[in-house]
């Protein structure tokens, strides 16, 4: 792995994500969602789960994130979750029910990663955690295991 290039994509996709236009900044956020676990890449995508422009921005990067199905993208979206106003919430919580209202399994592993956030020093983390518990919590998956 070439951090280097990897660090230079985050910068570039950084600066789109930067842009005047909502599309730019939500394929900003669709495409930095790949990078969440770099340090440089979370701080930008929690701006623009919370973008100030656009709640498209906010929906297509909290479901990028969420779609990752890691702590990565859990932690951010918690962060969040945490602070959003009631428009923001609205549209990440449509993230979280498309990103896992199928598989029941994807769901189990979402809770068991927020159940863990939910004790993180980070005060925000942990109580975006909980909601985004909370939320996870009333979703019934479409596919079980046999």
């Amino acid at each position: 792995m070439d951090s280097d290039l990897r660090r230079a994509v985050v910068v570039t996709l950084g600066e789109l994500g930067r842009s005047d236009d909502w599309r730019d900044r939500a394929d900003a956020g669709h495409s930095l969602a790949a990078f969440a676990e770099m340090p440089d890449a979370a701080e930008l995508l929690l701006g623009l789960v919370l973008d100030r422009g656009d709640t498209f921005v906010t929906r297509r990067t909290a479901e990028s994130l969420l779609r990752r199905k890691d702590t990565a993208g859990l932690t951010i979206v918690a962060s969040a979750l945490a602070v959003a106003n009631d428009n923001h919430a609205d549209y990440i919580h449509t993230a979280i029910f498309d990103a896992f209202s199928i598989f029941a399994d994807d769901l189990d592993e979402a809770l068991r990663i927020c159940d863990a956030l939910s004790g993180d020093a980070d005060d925000r983390v942990a109580r975006g955690a909980r909601r985004l518990h909370e939320s996870l919590a009333e979703i019934d998956p479409v596919l079980r295991p046999a």
